[in-house]
């Protein structure tokens, strides 16, 4: 019976995985989480913009960047480490994205989190890194 089960189950071994669909999934999964104003090319047609005065109360603007999990707060390091771990995917792999199509969706995504950043450090010694949803009622 084993022997019938492992020839059954080999052509599904073999088939293997999708990995052009799990990584414009993934990247897409970035859209999703975007925070500020959207921009046009939004292909995440049911986000809307979202965390316009964020920042507004201490005088700064930080708007953008990403939420954590859809849970309206924006974590600075996590952060960090996403776009860095993208960043460092495009020089590794960018070839292989731009045969895929998704090239200029990964870079999209990390200059969405890239300039969430510069607004983030607004002057020497200052650093945002947690921005979480307040509401004013």
């Amino acid at each position: 019976m084993a022997p019938l089960l492992l020839l059954l189950c080999f052509p599904l071994a073999l088939a293997g995985h999708d990995y052009g669909q799990a990584l414009s999934k993934s990247i897409l999964f970035f859209e999703a989480q975007r925070s500020g104003f959207l921009p046009n090319n939004q292909r995440v047609t049911w986000r809307a913009n979202s965390g316009l005065y964020d920042g507004k109360a201490s005088g700064v603007d930080l708007v953008g960047g990403y939420y954590d999990a859809g849970d309206n707060v924006k974590f600075g390091l996590p952060m960090a480490f996403t776009v860095t771990m993208m960043s460092w995917s495009i020089i590794e792999y960018g070839k292989q994205m731009a045969a895929s199509g998704e090239l200029g969706h990964a870079m999209e995504a990390v200059k969405w989190g890239t300039d969430y950043f510069i607004k983030a450090h607004p002057e020497p010694y200052v650093l945002y890194g947690e921005v979480a949803f307040h509401s004013s009622s």
